[in-house]
């Protein structure tokens, strides 16, 4: 079976329909309770590898950008949305990748990886993209918090914890603002999906400690 047969099979078992409009509901009270906080209105934003869109559709930027292996993803994306079908990891140098951002987010995709040179080789093309002062956003599960469920999904290969995550982000030359090593619970999957829960739990940071499987970073260009 090709890769992308394969992919497109995995995520349409993993996510119905239903489901799947409950996570734009969950998005968007993330975006609008939390996330929109450290994204200007006129800023210009690239999202890598969320290829639903849920995040690059709702969040208000003046210019917004998609890149994603999935052709499929011009499916999902708005009208205002540039998408670009790129593989980052095979790029002949990043110079050749001309744009630039003041803010890049990146959502669940780490864990997919196949070892540390592939993180490594995204976290450098991130620094390299982003503008003077721009910054990185990452939401990303934290294996020092989710190790029991880390490998419940059949597409999780890397292990990664906020220090580690850290500790890769200052090698490259990110400045760390925020570091959250527990913020939202590790997976939505087989849980009750509701947004007015989600909008309470983000108002109550003290839950996070006890619920928290995934962490939260921004990390500055400076």
């Amino acid at each position: 079976m090709k890769t992308d047969t394969y992919l497109k099979k995995l995520y349409a078992n993993r996510f119905d329909s239903r489901q799947m409009q409950a996570k734009v509901a969950l998005w968007k009270v993330l975006i609008d309770e939390f996330l929109q906080d450290y994204v200007p209105s006129k800023s210009v934003v690239l999202d890598i590898g969320g290829g639903y869109c849920e995040f690059i559709n709702q969040i208000r930027a003046q210019e917004k950008c998609l890149i994603d292996l999935n052709p499929d993803a011009k499916l999902f994306a708005n009208a205002d949305v540039k998408v670009l079908n790129i593989d980052v990891l095979n790029l002949d140098n990043h110079t050749s990748f001309t744009e630039q951002f003041d803010r890049i987010f990146i959502s669940n995709f780490f864990e997919h990886l196949r070892n540390k040179e592939e993180l490594v080789e995204i976290i450098s093309f991130c620094f390299d993209a982003l503008k003077p002062n721009g910054s990185l956003l990452i939401i990303q599960p934290n294996f020092k918090y989710s190790y029991k469920e880390y490998y419940d999904f059949i597409d999780h290969q890397l292990p990664i914890t906020h220090l580690s995550l850290q500790e890769l982000l200052q090698t490259v030359g990110f400045d760390i603002d925020v570091m959250i090593p527990r913020f939202l619970p590790f997976s939505t999957k087989g849980r009750p999906a509701s947004p007015l829960l989600l909008k309470v739990y983000l108002k109550l940071p003290f839950l996070w400690r006890f619920l928290g499987g995934q962490m939260f970073v921004k990390a500055s260009k400076l």
